[in-house]
């Protein structure tokens, strides 16, 4: 199976494309950071891993035109790539900071669709997964930015979902609460008293797996493991 994941260099993405890879799927994946240079020599072909900022729309059109050129569209697309706000009353985050979290968290999600979907609906079949958040779902102070983003990208997905045809998906999920530098952004050393990103794959990357157009335009959230 091809799964194509944003935001691969770390944390969720990299445990996901870590542990398809180690189950025989094909994993394609961007980033920002120079770990995408490392995960190439680590991870040759047939993954194929690229530097890619998604909220610039030419470079992720130039890398949708390689990616379906070479392997084809993805069976699973998962937008994964997003930012957190440093914790402060909304009327404190500074305007760069928010307008960059909202160019990476909603509309570097929709610049990825906009090039990757197409063609899975031209193939008629595909499942697309938006990663939500519990603050796309409810809200806590602090962390006004970031619940604005993860709200939008449920309704965004729930959206599309009633736009692709029959027999696909589109699902926002809600990982849970997992220790990334993320949390760690917001919690500080609290958040080492949750999972770790790799034991969350174990349970995660299975159960994306298993989503299909039953599940289009459900939220949905991963279960199952220690929170």
């Amino acid at each position: 199976m091809l799964i194509l994941i944003t935001g691969v260099t770390k944390g969720l993405g990299r445990a996901l494309a870590e542990w398809y890879m180690a189950n025989g799927h094909t994993v394609v994946g961007c980033g920002r950071s120079a770990e995408i240079l490392e995960m190439r020599f680590t991870y040759p072909a047939p993954h194929d891993f690229a530097v890619v900022d998604v909220t610039d729309e030419n470079k992720v059109a130039l890398w949708s035109e390689k990616v379906t050129g070479v392997h084809g569209s993805p069976d699973i697309l998962i937008c994964n790539a997003a930012l957190m706000n440093n914790p402060a009353p909304l009327w404190k985050v500074p305007a760069a900071e928010f307008n960059k979290l909202i160019d990476v968290n909603i509309k570097g999600v929709a610049t990825v669709l906009r090039h990757f979907v197409p063609p899975m609906i031209a193939r008629g079949t595909g499942v697309i997964v938006t990663l939500s958040s519990g603050w796309g779902r409810g809200t806590s102070p602090e962390v006004a930015p970031y619940c604005a983003s993860k709200f939008a990208i449920e309704g965004l997905t729930k959206a599309l979902a009633q736009e692709i045809p029959s027999g696909m998906a589109a699902i926002p999920l809600n990982p849970g609460v997992i220790d990334t530098a993320m949390l760690r952004q917001c919690w500080s050393t609290e958040a080492a008293g949750y999972p770790k990103a790799d034991a969350w794959a174990k349970i995660a990357a299975p159960f994306i797996l298993q989503l299909g157009s039953k599940d289009n335009g459900q939220s949905l959230s991963v279960t199952g493991f220690a929170e």
